[in-house]
């Protein structure tokens, strides 16, 4: 149980009364257990399908214009299926990472029969969330596009649509290394195109256009009056034209670079994240609160789910289940007056909450 200060707590007291639970009514139709988590806003939905557009269409590049027209059969088929395998546990982990409810607190459970049938004892308090009138387990943070106190809160991430949480982050790890797997892969099967390409298929093909526009000049002909069928050579790399080739390279690099970066980053943030048991939000935030760090390899094994398998790899396997929260988890211990005077912790939340809520003061007897 966590240690806090006993000042300047937010919607906290022994007494029921002071957290107005009368104006937290529970939810007329709760959620049904097992049904699909999936998050209404406009801008994630949109994020969510330029992301699968994108995976598309470096797909299409990748197969239409590099490996199929290739006339190496072993080399199109083993980069075709490392390529395509990596792309659908990229878009499987991105599924399961948007509809996945990341640990949602339940809704309006701050009620007052919820907060006496938690029988508080005399330096014990609790959280309430003013938006979503639920009773705040420890780590937990309100989230303003879910609408929703999640468990163990990352960050919110448009482009999978969803909070990242205490039951997700193996996904959004997953959805994030393959990504920049797949945007690596893409990068080098282009510069292999171009090294094999360039010099010797659309130098030819140039010149056989060349030669035949001036031809076309000179005979003062139409290109359907031509009766020999153009000679170009027969070892293309791809079956369309060399400008659109270059075109919807550079586009694929261009992608491919932009999402290397930004996946690689976004990784390593995470994993440092979880070797580490602190959070975006509370790594931003600073807390001094005490609280009991797990060590990092059994962090690790907790998000992953379990000891170090294939299935740390696996966006179909999900991570080790938590137990369900009872009745200590949603109670905070405070600390001593004499703690208190060496600390300068508060109780503050995140700063997607409003600033001009009520603060109740507590000093125990």
């Amino acid at each position: 149980m966590m240690l806090i200060p006993a000042h300047h707590f937010r919607d906290i007291e022994r007494k029921p009364q002071y957290l107005q639970p009368e104006k937290c009514i529970p939810p007329p139709h709760p959620r049904p257990a097992g049904a699909m988590w999936f998050i209404r806003d406009g801008c994630g939905i949109a994020c969510a399908i330029v992301t699968w557009f994108l995976v598309l269409y470096a797909e299409f590049v990748v197969l239409f214009v590099m490996l199929i027209p290739s006339r190496d059969y072993v080399y199109s088929v083993i980069n075709g299926l490392v390529f395509n395998l990596l792309a659908f546990l990229a878009l499987a982990s991105h599924c399961r990472a948007m509809l996945t409810d990341p640990g949602a607190v339940p809704k309006g459970n701050a009620t007052k029969e919820f907060i006496e049938s938690l029988q508080l004892k005399p330096g014990q308090v609790v959280y309430k969330c003013p938006k979503c009138c639920s009773i705040k387990p420890d780590r937990a943070h309100h989230c303003s596009v879910c609408k929703r106190c999640i468990r163990k809160m990352d960050h919110h991430c448009p482009w999978v649509n969803n909070c990242v949480g205490e039951n997700n982050q193996k996904y959004f790890v997953l959805f994030t290394m393959y990504i920049a797997l797949i945007s690596l892969h893409a990068l080098i099967m282009v510069g292999f195109h171009f090294l094999h390409c360039f010099e010797e298929d659309w130098t030819n093909l140039l010149r056989a256009y060349g030669l035949t526009r001036e031809e076309t000049a000179e005979a003062r002909m139409s290109l359907h009056e031509i009766k020999q069928p153009l000679k170009v050579s027969s070892t293309e790399c791809s079956s369309f034209s060399p400008p659109t080739t270059v075109i919807l390279l550079i586009l694929l690099c261009f992608e491919g670079l932009l999402f290397l970066i930004f996946t690689s980053v976004m990784f390593g943030t995470q994993v440092h994240s979880i070797c580490t048991d602190e959070t975006g939000i509370e790594r931003l935030q600073r807390k001094k609160q005490r609280r009991e760090r797990r060590g990092s390899w059994k962090s690790v094994k907790e998000t992953f789910g379990g000891d170090f398998s294939l299935n740390w790899f696996n966006p179909f396997s999900g991570p080790r289940h938590p137990k369900p929260l009872s009745d200590r988890d949603w109670v905070r211990q405070v600390s001593s007056v004499s703690d208190t005077e060496n600390t300068e912790t508060t109780t503050e939340e995140p700063s997607e909450e409003p600033k001009d809520e009520d603060f109740a003061e507590v000093v125990d007897e």
